[in-house]
This record gives C-alpha cells, sequence and structure tokens, in this order.
C-alpha cells in the first residue's frame, strides 16, 4: 500500500488549533450559530470528528470514515447560501491561525470542499426532474 504525502505542510496540533478557533468563531457567528446549535451537542466531539476529517483530507491520516455531503445534505436547515459565509469566517480563522502559506493551501482546499457541498446542498432541495437554481 503507498502512502500519500500531505497536501501541503501542516502538524496536526496546527489543524486541531485552527478546528477550536474556526467552531469558537461559528459559536459567536449570528448566521452560524443557530444552525451549529441544531446539530452539535457536544462540541469537543465534534471538533475531535471535524479534525479527523482535516487530517484524513491534508494529512492522509485516513482517522475519517463521515460523509460530509450525506450529512449536509439530511440537516435540512443548510442551505446554498451558508457556505459563502462559513468560509469567509474559515478564511478569516486561517488567517488568524495559520501562516500565510499553509493558509491559503488550506483555504483552496476549503473551498473547493464548500463549493461541492453547496451543490449537493442545494441539489438536495429539489425535486426529481427540476431545474436546479443557484
Amino acid at each position: 500500500m503507498t502512502a500519500f504525502p500531505p497536501a501541503f505542510a501542516i502538524s496536526p496540533d496546527q489543524i486541531d488549533a485552527q478546528v477550536a478557533a474556526f467552531y469558537a468563531a461559528v459559536r459567536r457567528d449570528p448566521v452560524l450559530s443557530s444552525i451549529f446549535a441544531n446539530h452539535v451537542q457536544d462540541w469537543p466531539e465534534h471538533e475531535a470528528k471535524i479534525g479527523r476529517f482535516w487530517r484524513n483530507a491534508i494529512l492522509r491520516e485516513r482517522v475519517y470514515d463521515g460523509s460530509p455531503m450525506l450529512a449536509h445534505r439530511q440537516a435540512g436547515d443548510i442551505e446554498a447560501d451558508h457556505f459563502p459565509h462559513w468560509l469567509a469566517l474559515f478564511d478569516a480563522t486561517l488567517s488568524a491561525t495559520l501562516p500565510p502559506e499553509p493558509a491559503a493551501a488550506w483555504s483552496a482546499m476549503a473551498h473547493r470542499i464548500g463549493r461541492a457541498l453547496s451543490m449537493g446542498v442545494s441539489e438536495a432541495r429539489h425535486l426529481p426532474g427540476a431545474v436546479p437554481r443557484f
């Protein structure tokens, strides 16, 4: 089995710090706080899970086995319009917690994932055969 190199240079501790700082910002955010409050009962558990997601995506650690698309599509109160706001807050947190190079690389990855999730959420809101709204 071939191990893939990390997507970019970052440590697990830096990932955990970013995740913790981001979700602290989410809990203060007037748009996102209520959405997350509907779904997250245990913040440390949620942050650990999302930390595993990012270590899987960035460091290729194979420590996450969830389905972000399914979770976001099934939530019911997440709209495609929430993702630009989410990404802006994520980018602001990256800028505050990381040096410019890994912040830019992580931002690019987050934006790709965010576009895919936004499209998936949008598709889930339409009846079969309906023309998607973007």
